[in-house]
């Protein structure tokens, strides 16, 4: 392995009785990034981590987590990772340091009192430590739940959608702790429907139903999807994108605010459609963002639930 990587998988699947949920995936995640997971719900990035860090056993697939064979030795893994779930998962009548306590009593943290104490100071919760998990509100729970994260001093955080249902505010601290640990040399796969914060990940993979269809920066994956796109202004917008989805070129006619984003592959097949439509409106070529990019695989990706 190189000792670059804090993850080299290949060919990892998963599968429930007929239906692959995860599907040949290869993944390289480098030390200390802080690497993007994204996808619809369904797509497989919840199953994908689970097997990454031992809950799951894989059907097929190789490779190293933190240097362990993820297949062979999960169980060594399990005690390097910090699993932070989409749902709190802590004893909401138990106070902020009770929890954090339990956390180390399971891990078996030594000097488990000053662990305690570090992992309240860093995290911000000094004050709060005697208050109960279940007052809290969901940022100050996030924080709860990202201190039991770190307080066996793992190498590697799996965050399901962290934030979840947590204000702006929130969100915009949490990621700069996330930086700050990252900084430090910790790893991070983070699974998230945002695209503000996928922008802050060093990189990016976008999953579909079981299937891996990007990964890169943020700009490769846009630059990778070779879309072609225009914003659009003007009155009866929603009129207007009825109009271009009917038309042979236009991937995806979207709204954006007081604007209209039409796209698609084919800059050639695209120019003919909105050409009746020229004079009326106003037309500006644009750079794909993110959401275009997303929305446009999400829709020529087949869903492995369907009837």
């Amino acid at each position: 392995m190189n000792g670059d990587l804090a993850i080299d998988v290949k060919g990892m699947t998963k599968r429930f009785g007929t239906r692959t949920v995860v599907n040949g995936i290869d993944l390289q995640v480098r030390s200390g990034e802080i690497y993007g997971f994204l996808g619809p719900n369904g797509s497989g990035k919840t199953t994908f981590i689970r097997m990454l860090c031992g809950l799951l056993n894989a059907d097929a697939g190789s490779g190293t987590c933190l240097g362990f064979d993820v297949i062979k030795e999960s169980e060594a893994i399990k005690t390097q990772v910090g699993y932070m779930t989409q749902r709190f998962s802590f004893y909401e009548d138990l106070s902020i340091r009770e929890n954090l306590d339990f956390v180390a009593r399971m891990y078996g943290v030594k000097h488990r009192r000053a662990a305690v104490d570090a992992s309240i100071e860093q995290l911000g919760l000094a004050g709060r430590e005697r208050q109960l998990a279940g007052q809290l509100s969901g940022g100050w729970k996030q924080r709860l739940a990202l201190a039991a994260c770190l307080i066996h001093s793992p190498k590697l955080l799996l965050l399901d959608e962290p934030t979840a249902g947590v204000d702006p505010k929130a969100r915009r601290d949490f990621w700069e702790q996330i930086h700050r640990l990252a900084a430090k040399g910790l790893t991070f796969l983070i699974t998230t429907h945002y695209m503000d914060e996928a922008e802050r990940c060093h990189r990016l993979a976008y999953l579909a139903y079981g299937n891996l269809l990007t990964h890169g920066t943020v700009a490769e994956v846009i630059d990778g999807a070779k879309l072609t796109t225009w914003a659009v202004r003007g009155t009866d917008l929603l009129n207007l994108a009825e109009k271009l989805r009917q038309c042979p070129g236009v991937h995806q006619a979207v709204a954006f605010g007081t604007s209209l984003h039409v796209s698609g592959g084919d800059a050639t097949a695209l120019e003919q459609a909105i050409a009746p439509f020229r004079s009326d409106y106003e037309w500006t070529l644009i750079r794909a963002c993110l959401e275009d990019v997303f929305i446009h695989l999400m829709d020529q990706s087949k869903d492995n639930f369907a009837a």
